[in-house]
């Protein structure tokens, strides 16, 4: 579309309402995060292990990665109608799946099936530049993102609500309720907006290889990807470290998840008032310097003896500041490596982001058990920020060296 359409809520032959686009995004984010303070809960009714249970976190995570390949293509073929309601029916599905499950196994298996509600952040954006110009895209994926962003922050203080007073089935009930919600909605407000003929995923493992050719695309990459996965370390060890070494309830831990989402908003309302100002480079290079100093004095401080769950949840509002300056930043950088091989550098890029931050989720989760589980994990997150800081100055090191070739 070239000219912005008119929307008319509740009414589907026009493009959704940014408060549809809101909760589509955000369901996933909620399905994420809901949990998080059950998961010790989970582990003993499920006769598991830790490790094993957090493959509800990690596991999650590789199966969304992968889909975050095949989303966008299947909405360009079928619209992005059709595969939103798909994937949000199958998403009830699983969730109820998950309520009624007896054995770790089974109960993983319909976890994985949920990953399905992923479709929603992917298609989100996709709606976005149907419904808009390029140069106001990213104005309006900014107002989805800020208000999806506001989940994280609620979501595990009413899951953790939810598993102290009525068990950790309750939580997923208010799934149940949120994902039927959202689809009604869809199904009344969601106006198809896929004007076809987009690019077929089999073109796009065609161009694959030049893309990953270029080392500034993978500098990018890795920048985002160490980034996210700081924070995915701290979804797969974060519940570890605040029901047993802190010994915090389910309320509590749910509050104090909600903290990176603070500094992730915080980051990026920050990128969207300077990025244009500073340049991409400088907001990654100072977001991922801004986490690593952050999460290096909770280190210290840690290592000294002033552990605390107020120091430890306060400090890893550091971790969402530093998502939220490097993720968008990063993200255009990708983009702007190949343009013309725009749509294949935001599904192979988020692959690899929500890739890694599965590995790194299933890492921490089996790392830090034990004594000490909170400086072990912050010693994971302080190395992979450092990390997400040298990829980024290699990045500006690389763009150097080709402008003097030139």
């Amino acid at each position: 579309m070239t000219e912005k359409p008119v929307v008319r809520f509740l009414d589907r032959t026009t493009p959704p309402h940014v408060l549809t686009l809101v909760l589509m995004a955000g369901l996933g984010a909620m399905n994420m995060s809901a949990f998080l303070p059950s998961l010790p809960h989970m582990t003993e009714f499920f006769d598991t292990r830790y490790d094993v249970m957090q493959l509800a976190v990690s596991g999650y995570l590789a199966v969304t990665a992968v889909l975050q390949l095949f989303i966008g293509p299947v909405s360009d073929r079928y619209g992005r109608r059709r595969v939103m309601l798909s994937c949000q029916a199958i998403f009830i599905f699983a969730t109820l799946g998950c309520v009624f499950a007896t054995t770790i196994e089974v109960f993983l298996f319909f976890r994985m099936m949920q990953s399905a509600v992923a479709a929603g952040l992917v298609l989100s954006r996709a709606i976005v530049r149907d419904m808009v110009p390029q140069e106001e895209a990213a104005s309006m994926i900014g107002y989805v993102t800020m208000g999806m962003a506001l989940v994280p922050m609620v979501a595990p203080m009413i899951g953790g609500a939810l598993d102290q007073a009525f068990g950790w089935e309750a939580v997923f009930w208010f799934l149940v309720a949120g994902g039927t919600l959202v689809m009604t909605l869809c199904w009344f407000d969601q106006g198809e907006t896929a004007a076809g003929g987009g690019v077929s995923f089999a073109q796009q493992v065609r161009d694959y290889p030049e893309l990953l050719a270029s080392r500034r695309f993978w500098g990018y990459v890795a920048a985002a990807a160490f980034a996210s996965g700081a924070f995915f370390a701290f979804l797969g060890g974060g519940p570890y470290v605040a029901s047993v070494e802190f010994e915090l309830s389910s309320f509590w831990a749910g509050v104090c998840f909600g903290a990176p989402a603070i500094g992730y908003a915080t980051g990026n309302f920050i990128s969207g008032r300077y990025s244009v100002h500073f340049g991409i480079n400088r907001m990654i290079r100072t977001g991922a310097l801004i986490g690593f100093l952050g999460l290096l004095t909770a280190l210290v401080l840690t290592a000294i003896g002033f552990a605390s769950p107020f120091l430890f949840f306060a400090f890893c509002t550091f971790v969402g500041l530093s998502n939220g300056m490097v993720i968008p930043n990063a993200s255009a950088g990708m983009l702007s490596v190949r343009p013309h091989l725009a749509g294949t550098a935001s599904g192979l890029g988020s692959a690899f982001m929500i890739g890694g931050g599965a590995a790194l989720s299933a890492f921490a989760g089996g790392v830090i058990q034990g004594e000490n589980a909170s400086l072990k994990l912050l010693a994971i997150m302080v190395t992979t920020l450092l990390l997400g800081l040298l990829s980024v100055l290699y990045v500006e090191w690389r763009e150097r060296q080709l402008r003097n070739a030139a």
